[in-house]
């Protein structure tokens, strides 16, 4: 089997690996018990995390998992400004990068593109496609925040425009959807808007060119993800037009309330044209996979520590969290005193559903109104990391090492991805492009 050359960028603990790759060569969405054949084979990979320069808590992880990877644990921006040549040639990029603020901030005389704010990793991406030229890679799957698609709110969907117009000026052609995992037999209720694009040299980037709109019912993603059919006269279409810098500063300017983003949930971009449609999930080939609600991935009460355990006392916490509150404010620089009102939430989630999404802030002993609450049997607890790993389909305590504590185990989950996603994603991928 020919492989597939893979650099993976913003790795986190190795979820688009596990995709990929799976784990001891077994896959995720069986939970690790079946074999898994697939040709991609990470070559390089990177994690930086900025805000904890001399602990890198995630690289720990990754090498602990991957002892003899080639894995770089560096700024990105620094690899690629001054040891470029340490990224190898390959085939696929890809990475979960974050949703930041991709304005343009300055032209740069002697290049082919533009340059965007100083720490916005979009921009990387961007840099290293424009600096591999002829032997950039042919494909790329990213994922992102699913309001990637509407931000910010003064230029709705202005920042999609900006990455979807880098890639075609850089000779790629877009394919992308917003994916809930659990409307497709996954644990999870996490919503992500996932992105592929290929090289002007493929096959798939021929096929698009040539059926257009019609790839929307025929491309990866479709055959990954089943969709509803719909009228090919529902489709909307657009033009991404103008330099980088005017789509920076003009796209879709809100001169008036409520302006949308002209990206919807699934679509195609070449040659700066897109076409566009909300989507509705195929619910009769949904999926089920070894975990598929809050309750399956759970542990028996009798391995569960106390400290995960809510008593009586604490659980009046949990209810005034999760309770209706109204509160006055004040703004902190204007003085300006305002009600601040949230609704009531069930004070415990349903061990019978997708679980909801995991967030950062998951791990710790504090009361909160976004963290898990279960109650299993007469016991009111928090999650255990090794729940929150099952919720995203990786492997039973991946993330273990000593040195790193529960709540950035739970850190972790919140910034990563439903593995199982990107493992359906693969396998369409490679079936088509004939490997």
């Amino acid at each position: 089997m020919k492989k597939i050359k893979v650099v993976e960028l913003f790795a986190g603990v190795g979820g688009f690996r596990l995709g990929l790759e799976g784990w001891d060569n077994k896959s995720a969405s069986s939970g690790y018990e079946k074999d898994i054949k697939t040709p991609f084979e990470i070559i390089w990979s990177n994690q930086y995390e900025p805000l904890t320069p001399t602990i890198q808590h995630a690289n720990l992880v990754y090498k602990n998992r991957w002892p003899n990877s080639n894995h770089s644990c560096e700024d990105i921006a620094h690899v690629v400004e001054n040891k470029f040549d340490t990224i190898p040639d390959h085939d696929l990029l890809v990475g979960g990068f974050p949703c930041q603020d991709y304005s343009v901030a300055t032209t740069l005389k002697k290049s082919q593109g533009l340059i965007g704010k100083k720490g916005v990793l979009w921009w990387q991406i961007e840099r290293i496609l424009r600096k591999k030229g002829e032997r950039s890679p042919s494909y790329l799957i990213l994922e992102n925040v699913d309001r990637l698609l509407s931000s910010p709110v003064k230029q709705r969907g202005r920042d999609f425009a900006i990455m979807l117009a880098s890639l075609s000026d850089l000779g790629y052609a877009v394919e992308w959807r917003i994916i809930n995992a659990a409307e497709y037999g996954m644990p999870q209720r996490r919503k992500r808007v996932f992105i592929i694009a290929y090289k002007k040299n493929t096959n798939i980037y021929k096929e698009i060119s040539s059926q257009k709109e019609l790839f929307l019912k025929d491309g990866i993603l479709n055959n990954a993800f089943a969709i509803k059919d719909f009228n090919i006269k529902d489709i909307t279409k657009g033009k991404i037009e103008g330099s980088l810098n005017k789509i920076s500063s003009k796209f879709n300017y809100a001169h008036k309330k409520n302006a949308k983003s002209p990206f919807l949930k699934s679509g195609i971009m070449i040659n700066r044209l897109f076409y566009c449609i909300d989507n509705e999930v195929d619910n009769s080939k949904n999926i089920l996979y070894k975990y598929s609600t809050l309750g399956d991935v759970l542990e028996p009460n009798k391995n569960v520590p106390n400290e995960f355990k809510i008593s009586k006392e604490n659980l009046h916490k949990w209810e005034i969290e999760k309770g209706a509150k109204k509160i006055l404010r004040t703004n902190k620089e204007t003085g300006y005193k305002y009600w601040f009102s949230e609704g009531k939430m069930s004070l415990i989630d349903d061990l019978n559903k997708a679980s909801r999404t995991i967030i950062t802030a998951e791990g710790g002993k504090s009361a909160s109104r976004f963290k898990h609450l279960i109650k299993n049997g007469r016991t009111y607890r928090r999650l255990l990391p090794i729940e929150l790993e099952r919720l995203n389909m990786f492997p039973d305590n991946h993330t273990k090492l000593e040195g790193i504590t529960n709540t950035k185990r739970a850190f972790f989950m919140g910034n990563a991805l439903v593995v199982g996603v990107i493992e359906k994603i693969g396998e369409i991928l490679a079936n088509r492009i004939k490997i």
